[in-house]
């Protein structure tokens, strides 16, 4: 895959300012604190192969990662078993909503990492011995994929917790199908803590660059994970990132991505560079919508369509 060098100077205050004028779209409200968001909020951060990373007007105002981490807890999971966490999650896409209370038909696997089920044993399988000890796990990989320290809300961990009706249930399902090793509630509270770990987009595009240099970190310059993880992590973020809208995002923008409620969409274009989004107003899909379209135009002026014949 080969980018355009115009990455370099691509004016992300023009993009933000034409993509601001779309009021589309409504702030998720399924707790307290993302409700709260300001729907006007729009940010935009490039992180290019080389350690270059250029960002718009509010690239550093901070929001909980919520479903934007599950590539990565994917990814930490996957260092930690030595890739035997593949044997315990599917890798297919399953067209039906994120929180689905569905598993794989006579296996009782997670369809994928992207959905709930999904990231609660990704999250699960992650190093550590308690609660306490996986969550200080992911806060430290997430950080080492983001070049700086991370931090969790606790305010939103507690509300994600408290509230996650369907979370419980999904992690009473896998234990009660022998996939989940570990108790449902102490899954849904490394999980919650992991969703609350607070990014913004400048942090979200050294996170996605991270994975698009085949697990090394171009600002720090840390190989985070291996090459193959990096690998498998975006390869499931293009059949999965946007849930039951994956296959029109990858038709439309062609870069693997990961979508999440508090509005950030974070992206890999292998080799090139990663990218990020953070808009609150949401989709049908749960997808930003500013977002989708500030990805469409990005992808378009930088020549980053997977799919796309290069001239």
């Amino acid at each position: 895959m080969s980018g355009s060098t115009d990455a370099h100077v691509h004016d992300l205050d023009d993009l933000r300012g034409r993509v601001r004028a779309e009021r589309g779209g409504s702030v998720d409200d399924s707790i307290p604190q993302l409700a709260q968001a300001d729907p006007d909020l729009c940010g935009l951060a490039l992180a290019l192969a080389d350690g270059t990373v250029r960002t718009s007007a509010q690239a550093d105002v901070a929001v909980s990662v919520q479903s934007a981490v599950k590539p990565f807890l994917f990814a930490l999971a996957l260092l930690d078993t030595g890739g035997d966490a593949l044997d315990r999650i599917g890798i297919e896409p399953t067209g039906e909503a994120f929180d689905a209370i569905k598993l794989e038909t006579g296996t009782g696997r997670p369809p994928n990492p992207m959905v709930n089920a999904g990231a609660l044993l990704t999250a699960s399988l992650v190093e550590g011995d308690d609660v306490e000890g996986r969550t200080e796990r992911i806060v430290a990989g997430l950080s080492a994929f983001a070049a700086r320290d991370l931090e969790v809300d606790e305010d939103v961990a507690h509300s994600e917790h408290l509230l996650g009706d369907r979370n419980h249930a999904l992690a009473h399902l896998m234990r009660a199908e022998g996939t989940m090793h570990v108790g449902a509630d102490d899954a849904v509270a490394v999980y919650a803590r992991a969703c609350a770990v607070l990014v913004d987009a400048r942090s979200l595009a050294v996170m996605g660059a991270t994975l698009a240099c085949a697990g090394r970190n171009p600002v720090s310059g840390e190989q985070v994970v291996p090459p193959r993880v990096a690998r498998d992590v975006v390869s499931v973020m293009a059949t999965c990132g946007v849930y039951d809208g994956s296959g029109r995002w990858m038709r439309s923008v062609g870069v693997p991505a990961k979508s999440s409620v508090s509005g950030g969409i974070v992206l890999s274009a292998p080799g090139v560079l990663g990218a990020a989004v953070i808009s609150p107003p949401l989709d049908a899909q749960g997808t930003s919508v500013r977002g989708r379209i500030a990805c469409e135009e990005l992808s378009a002026d930088l020549g980053l369509h997977v799919f796309a014949a290069k001239p």
